[in-house]
């Protein structure tokens, strides 16, 4: 799934795992158990790094190779309306 997938982009971007359990707000030891496969990564969480890494979820997941992130939805702007409402 995405053991390698999330370990590989970190690794290319030169950051630690100090580094993106800071932005996933979780320790470094936590971190490690999502690139081991002990703990399944939350959906959360994988949005979290898709946005940081500018990536998609499905290249995240392995679903696709293309690293370049899917155009924003118009949904998300439409939520956003709702919620300010």
């Amino acid at each position: 799934m995405i053991i390698g997938r999330i370990k590989e982009i970190r690794k290319d971007r030169g950051y630690s795992q100090k580094d993106i359990a800071k932005v996933l707000h979780t320790t470094q030891q936590q971190y490690s158990r999502y690139e081991l496969g002990i703990q399944i990564l939350p959906v959360e969480k994988l949005v979290i790094l898709a946005d940081f890494y500018n990536t998609s979820t499905d290249y995240l997941l392995g679903r696709t190779d293309e690293r370049e992130p899917y155009p924003k939805s118009i949904l998300l702007d439409k939520e956003k309306v709702l919620v300010q409402q």
